[in-house]
């Protein structure tokens, strides 16, 4: 079983104003699995839409590190229901959504059964091929590529070439990967095993695979796994982010104990007219959670805990914002 590449060691604009608003009638709706055929096998997902005939904005939900699955779960990292809580929100407010497993992840496992056959490209082209399946349907009046954590480093590295209409990153990180590991690692491990994962982030940065590595950093710097993580280090999130001509909308929470608010902040500065919504008191799982580390754990493995308030309705109003679709009666 693939293993987390990174949740297992936890890793402005002005405050967006949550106004108090009129609630939209909630739609019903519908769910139906979907497939998609590439050369190394078959990917599958869940598309989930407003009842009707009347054409939608759809969304692509691009999951985090590790074997995250279509519904935001790991099974390392907690079962917490993320992202099929935010798919379930948005179809209420009349969004389509498509969410997927990623290769070699829960239903997708047999298209890359190896994770040393994993890549970042291999994850881009994915998202692009199906954002161009979502682009082709009729039923879609428009697109955005939402992605979480190391799904939006993904997204924003696919959102040209899938034709985006806009894009969303949650708890996406402005560093380069490596400058962001460091900083996670420096607050988990004692001095020596410190110093050695130093050196096997330096060797895997000049793209050297290190067969030999600690028991207590096999989670991490498994030999399996450093092929992916050498294409991972090589990734500018900054720069692919800075790079993109289209509505963009960054989301960050003030409780996130894995991506600071400042990496949100940054990522604003590089792209200045990327809009910045900071949700007080959410954290990685996109909930509501105190800063103290017991709290923030339950939270990774509750899927009862509702989605932060506020997070998926500025979501909809930025897709409504950013395209045709018109504002839900």
């Amino acid at each position: 079983m693939l293993r987390s590449l990174v949740m297992p060691l936890l890793l402005c604009s002005a405050l967006t104003h949550l106004a108090a608003q009129a609630a939209p009638t909630a739609h019903s709706s519908v769910e139906r699995a979907m497939q998609l055929h590439t050369a190394q096998g078959t990917l599958h997902g869940t598309l989930l839409r407003p009842s009707g005939t009347t054409p939608t904005a759809v969304a692509l939900l691009i999951a985090g590190s590790g074997p995250t699955d279509r519904n935001g779960n790991n099974p390392e990292g907690g079962h917490n229901d993320g992202l099929r809580r935010l798919a379930q929100s948005l179809a209420k407010q009349g969004i389509a959504s498509l969410r997927y497993d990623k290769r070699g992840v829960a239903a997708s496992r047999a298209a890359t059964a190896d994770e040393r056959d994993l890549s970042v490209p291999a994850y881009v082209a994915d998202a692009v091929a199906w954002a161009h399946r979502l682009k082709a349907d009729p039923a879609f009046t428009q697109l955005t590529l939402i992605g979480h954590s190391e799904g939006a480093l993904i997204a924003s590295l696919a959102a040209e070439q899938a034709q985006a209409d806009a894009l969303v990153v949650i708890a996406g990180s402005s560093r380069p990967i490596d400058q962001l590991l460091r900083e996670q690692l420096s607050a988990r491990l004692p001095p020596h095993l410190l110093a050695q994962s130093s050196v096997l982030l330096d060797r895997l940065m000049a793209g050297q695979l290190s067969p030999q590595v600690p028991k207590q950093l096999q989670v991490l710097f498994r030999p399996s796994v450093q092929p992916y993580l050498i294409s991972l280090l090589q990734q500018q999130p900054g720069q692919a982010f800075a790079a993109l001509q289209m509505p963009a909308l960054i989301v960050q929470g003030s409780h996130d104990i894995q991506v600071s608010v400042a990496d949100a902040q940054a990522l604003q500065r590089l792209k200045p007219d990327a809009e910045l919504l900071i949700i007080p008191g959410m954290n990685h799982m996109l909930r509501i959670s105190a800063l103290d580390l017991p709290a923030q754990l339950a939270s990774y493995d509750n899927p009862r805990l509702p989605l932060a308030h506020g997070l998926s309705e500025q979501i909809v109003r930025f897709i409504q914002r950013s395209g045709k679709t018109p504002v839900s009666s």
